[in-house]
């Protein structure tokens, strides 16, 4: 009975570790397609003058780089939970920190672009003069001071709570951005500022889009330009709420965590890593990837040059 309980269990163990190393194949790979994709972007956008000196690039840009950023630090959140290392609280609170500060990038950069295409639609001969490459420098360091104070302002609430009455400053269980919610001050602060951030955002847009559609009416609007911008706009709605509905995964999963035990639970972390935070990175590289007329032969050089380079450098000995 002793030597059957112990085959059971190494058999159940051995399942458990082969299941673990698929699933983290199967989020591993992609999300090393997609930071490729993602650099390969970034690369072209800095490859020609015309994208360096014009707006709507410059924050394509910047959007491009936040979403980078957060994939590779999901990625690493993942192989550290997948792992199962037990971080301290300052390790894990830096990598907290610095995922809230570039999750938060990306829909204030949207609302931005948003309004540059507003600006472009509905005032056209001041489009040059409002839209600058300086103005939109200005913005973008705006943006990031404005997520930053943000984290400031967590930093200073997580001061609050009592860590020299901890026997160790090792987290429990994984790191995330729940482990560091460690009073009822940091939550209800986290809730508001997303509702607030998502909200604001969402009304820019929305404004934006049906100024658009106001000024498509007139005689003396660019139909083409308009109709361009609108489906833009709509685009930049779905990125907003991709970006938002990344909010909502640590919350669900508690939520699914105390009716599930903890395989189906893990299962549909990965399931929703993949397609809740994963998936949503890359999305912004390839549509206006293909959309844009001017990136999109750069884009498909600069990706067709690296599969011939690899391609070569895995014939040759």
């Amino acid at each position: 009975m002793s030597n059957a309980s112990q085959s059971q269990t190494t058999t159940t163990t051995g399942r458990g570790l082969l299941e673990r190393a698929i699933l983290s194949t199967l989020t591993t790979v992609p999300c090393c397609v997609f930071l490729l994709i993602n650099v390969i972007m970034l690369f072209t956008l800095r490859s020609k003058p015309v994208f360096r000196e014009t707006s709507r690039y410059i924050l394509l840009y910047n959007l491009l780089f936040a979403d980078t950023l957060q994939m590779a630090q999901g990625q690493l959140m993942y192989i550290l939970a997948f792992c199962r290392l037990r971080l301290t609280y300052p390790v894990c609170g830096f990598l907290v920190m610095l995922a809230n500060v570039i999750t938060k990038i990306s829909p204030l950069t949207l609302v931005v672009m948003s309004l540059e295409r507003y600006v472009a639609v509905c005032y056209p001969l001041r489009h040059a003069t409002i839209i600058t490459t300086r103005n939109t420098g200005v913005a973008i360091g705006v943006i990031w001071t404005f997520c930053s104070l943000n984290v400031f302002i967590q930093v200073l609430l997580l001061l609050e709570f009592p860590f020299e009455e901890l026997e160790s400053l090792q987290i429990e269980g994984p790191c995330s951005d729940v482990a560091m919610l460690l009073g009822p001050m940091s939550d209800h602060y986290d809730k508001a500022y997303a509702c607030f951030l998502f909200i604001s955002a969402g009304v820019t847009i929305t404004c934006s889009y049906i100024g658009v559609m106001i000024a498509a009416r007139s005689a003396s609007t660019d139909k083409a330009s308009a109709e361009k911008a609108r489906n833009t706009l709509l685009l930049h709605l779905v990125q907003l709420g991709l970006s938002l509905s990344s909010t909502i995964a640590n919350p669900l999963l508690v939520a699914v965590s105390k009716v599930l035990d903890r395989i189906m639970t893990v299962r549909i972390q990965i399931v929703l890593y993949v397609c809740i935070i994963l998936l949503p990175r890359c999305l912004s590289a390839l549509i206006y990837g293909i959309r844009d007329q001017t990136i999109r032969p750069i884009l498909v050089y600069h990706l067709c040059c690296r599969l011939k380079l690899r391609a070569k450098a895995e014939v040759s000995p």
